[in-house]
């Protein structure tokens, strides 16, 4: 699996913005990297050096529209520390328009 493929995309609500101050980001990953890969691929893609890489599944909701019921996905976040002199610039000024 190549660096590109582990990283879907940054997460930026709220509580993973608040995070930033403490130099910690957040990830979608993808479903079958561990946290090996997570760590190389952030390394390779933005060039800064990686102190700790949690991970977790974040599991489905159930959603309702009208008599139609159904779930959400179940997706992957890496929450990923970097080295104190290290920043990813990505995330600087970030707005979440998608409202995850």
């Amino acid at each position: 699996m190549n660096a590109r493929s582990v990283l879907i995309r940054p997460v930026v609500p709220e509580k993973s913005y608040a995070l930033l101050g403490a130099n910690k980001y957040t990830f979608r990953v993808h479903p079958t990297a561990h946290k090996t890969q997570v760590r190389q691929a952030v390394e390779e893609i933005f060039g800064v050096r990686v102190l700790e890489v949690r991970t977790m599944s974040v599991k489905s909701k159930p959603k309702r529209r009208g008599y139609s019921a159904g779930r959400t996905r179940e997706w992957k976040k890496a929450i990923v520390e970097l080295h104190p002199d290290d920043s990813i610039e990505l995330f600087e000024g970030y707005t979440d328009e998608a409202g995850e």
